[in-house]
């Protein structure tokens, strides 16, 4: 996979390269992130994305995009819709998806191609018109409660995270977010709750926690754990390995000989 090309002056390279010459730009790094309704997983990836913005490798290229699975419900029938409105249609559940289109823009992605997200309007519960564009990044974050449904689509990811969220904490924000965004009364949220949203959850999403890499209790205060993974992303991008095993690249090799000695001492 690694072009000898870009063991030296890796920016110059890409970014030379990027336009015409397609072989050399990297894949992009995905990492799925799911977890609960209000678990926190668009905060977990807005802190990633801060964190790895704050601390640019190459500021020419370090990119980073992030995607809701929530942009992608499917255009709803007129009787789903009427059903929707009255707080009585399953967006919990894996068919509510249109799986193929992220799919599809899985793909692409992984291709390095710009993408066409769709708009997903919550008051109404229809699709709008227009169109986000995503442009190609070095790290795709893509969340949502069903991301590691499907077996086809959780093996694009090269990494997933769970954030696991206390299901009181989860409700509260829940109900507070759909009254105040979505324009919802109590009644409604609580009753679509228990009716979809908690046996949903316990059907389809929890079952796909033994598929995440790394689980992320409390979401977005999780700090440490989000800073390993923002480092763990770093070394990634930094690439890898491979790049660093000829000695002290990056500054690396002090702590981690210290880390060997230390570990070999400690009693196991």
């Amino acid at each position: 996979m690694h072009h000898t090309t870009s063991m030296a002056g890796d920016s110059e390279t890409h970014l030379g390269d990027r336009g015409e010459n397609t072989q050399v730009v990297r894949q992009p790094f995905l990492i799925g992130v799911s977890g609960g309704t209000a678990s926190g997983k668009s905060s977990v990836c807005e802190k990633i994305m801060e964190l790895l913005g704050q601390n640019k490798i190459d500021h020419h290229q370090r990119q980073v995009a992030i995607l809701s699975q929530d942009s992608f419900y499917k255009v709803l029938t007129p009787e789903q819709k009427a059903k929707a409105l009255k707080g009585q249609f399953n967006f919990d559940h894996p068919d509510a998806f249109d799986s193929e289109l992220i799919m599809q823009t899985l793909r692409q992605i992984l291709q390095g191609k710009a993408v066409q997200i769709p708009v997903y309007d919550f008051v109404t519960h229809s699709r709008k018109d227009e169109f986000v564009m995503v442009y190609p990044a070095d790290v795709v974050l893509f969340e949502g409660i069903l991301m590691f449904y499907s077996q086809e689509i959780r093996d694009l990811f090269q990494m997933k995270l769970f954030v696991d969220t206390d299901p009181d904490t989860r409700l509260s924000r829940r109900v507070l977010r759909d009254i105040s965004e979505r324009g919802r009364d109590l009644e409604q949220v609580l009753s679509q709750y228990i009716t979809f949203v908690k046996p949903a959850f316990e059907e389809f999403c929890l079952p796909t926690k033994k598929y995440a890499d790394v689980i992320i209790p409390r979401g977005a205060d999780n700090l440490v754990a989000i800073n390993l993974i923002v480092q763990h992303i770093q070394d990634i991008l930094n690439g890898g390995p491979s790049k660093r095993h000829n000695g002290c690249t990056n500054g690396h090799s002090t702590p981690r000989q210290r880390r060997t000695s230390e570990s070999s001492s400690r009693p196991h």
